[in-house]
Parts: structure tokens; sequence; C-alpha cells
């Protein structure tokens, strides 16, 4: 995985109801569109008709599960390595400062449906690498828009592939509550689990790698009846200070987002020897 997410005036607005934090972005760019409309999307598969625009990942987690952020997340593994993601609403992102508070790793949003692409995203996706820091891209679904290989055909060629370059992490699919209209998009849970799929293996095709999945448990729970636990690495959502229960069948969590303040920021579940295993495939 525009409203704020980690990443932007959204935030900012979330403050004012159920998030605690009050500015959510570092270097947050005004926003590129306007607030959409709310979607005409219903439980009866109606497709929401309302114009794309910029969704920051994590952004309708927040608001529909509210949470509490965290300076810094209680983690059992000894090993753990710092990331963060971002979006549009960042706009140019200075790598070097992030680099020296301690960030090893970024994800950049890429796309979302097939009609945006983040204007952001050559010096977000490139100035992460070239401080160093192992980075990757993704994609924010939009389920009722348009089948999963689409969208995942659309992310590929906007700047979602891998390379075996040990500094590229596989794509990142963005499984959240829907910005324009019902929370599961008018897909019953099998319809989901057939649209996820459909997008992973048409990544897979493209690039040779299982895109990592980031969801909420309480999302996929609602919406998903699928098992992808033994092919897609999973990055959990959750604002509290522990990771909580994972979604169905996932028995370990590879990267956990745990705040939104001053910026969405991410732990990877390993050492850093693991997150290079992770980009190199």
């Amino acid at each position: 995985m525009n409203r704020p997410s980690g990443r932007g005036r959204r935030l900012r607005l979330f403050s004012l109801t159920s998030v605690l934090c009050a500015g959510a972005v570092f270097l947050c760019a005004p926003a590129l569109a306007s607030t959409p409309l709310p979607g005409r999307d219903s439980a009866m598969g109606q497709t929401s008709t309302e114009p794309v625009t910029d969704t920051p990942m994590g952004s309708q987690i927040r608001k529909h599960e509210g949470g509490e952020e965290q300076a810094v997340p209680a983690i059992a593994p000894l090993a753990t390595v710092a990331g963060m993601d971002v979006s549009s609403h960042q706009g140019n992102v200075d790598w070097n400062s992030w680099y020296n508070q301690g960030m090893r790793f970024a994800y950049v949003k890429a796309t979302e449906s097939t009609g945006y692409k983040n204007p952001y995203f050559a010096q977000q996706y490139n100035g992460s690498y070239n401080v160093g820091m192992i980075r990757g891209a993704y994609h924010f679904a939009l389920p009722d828009r348009s089948s999963g290989a689409a969208q995942a055909n659309y992310f590929v060629d906007n700047g979602g592939g891998w390379s075996k370059d040990g500094k590229t992490l596989p794509g990142a699919l963005d499984m959240e509550y829907n910005p324009y209209g019902s929370t599961c998009y008018g897909k019953t849970k099998s319809q989901m689990t057939a649209w996820i799929k459909d997008f992973s293996d048409t990544y897979h095709s493209r690039t040779g790698r299982w895109p990592v999945i980031y969801t909420s448990t309480s999302w996929w729970n609602q919406c998903v009846d699928g098992d992808f636990s033994s092919t897609n690495p999973l990055w959990v959502a959750r604002y509290a200070s522990t990771v909580g229960q994972l979604p169905y069948n996932w028995g370990i969590w590879t990267i956990w987002q745990y705040t939104s303040s001053p910026i969405d920021k991410n732990t990877f579940n390993g050492g850093y020897d693991r997150l290079q295993a992770l980009a190199n495939g």
C-alpha cells in the first residue's frame, strides 16, 4: 500500500478521532488529489465508481481499528531490522536522515488499482536504494475494480518488479479496508481468496517471487477464507505493544507495522542476513 496512512494529512485527521498521534508523517507533501467521496460498493457486489486517488498503506486499518501507536514495539525475537514505508504523502524523502536514524529497509507505494501511479516513486524507490537500504514496492489493491491479474501486471509494469541484486525485496500486496466503499469490496470470502490468488500467481509468474501480503488480522478474518501461509510472507499491521493473533494459518510474521508516528515504521522478524535472504529469494 491517498489518505493518511502513516503518511500524511490523513493521520492528522485520524488524530482527531481514534488515532492517538497528531502529525503523522515526515516530510509530508500536500495531497495530490481531493479526498474521494464515499464509494457505492455494496455487499451485493456493486462496483465502486469513485475516482482512485492515493490511499496510503495502513490508513484504512487505523481508521477502522485504531490502536495505540508504539514508539518501540515489544518484540520477542532477539534479532530484528528497522524499516519504514512511504507513499506520495511524504513527497521527496530525506533518505539520509532516516538511514542515520537506523532504518535499513523501506517499502514504497508504486500503484493503486490500475489507475494510479505514485508521482514520487522514483525519488523514493531509488533514493532509499542509494543510501544503502534494501527496498521494495507495494500495490494498494482495489479488488472491485479489476482482476487480480490485471492489477498484478499493472504493478509489475510500473515499478513493482523484482531483481536478484540483493537490495530489492519482493513486491507487497496491500489488502485492507476499502477506502471507497464496503469493507470487503462487495466480495464473498471465497471470491476474495480467488482474487488474491489471481494477483499472487500472476506476480509469481512475472517475477519468480511470491508477493508479501500486507494486512490486518481483523480485516483478513472478515474478508478472506484462503490459506496463503505456505507461499506468501506476512506483513501484519497492528498498532499495539505486541503483534497479537495472526491472520488465518500464518504461524509467523515477517514484517510488523507497529506505528505511523511520525511515519509508518516496521520491524523485520530476523537479523539483517535474513532480510538479505528475503531480498535474494
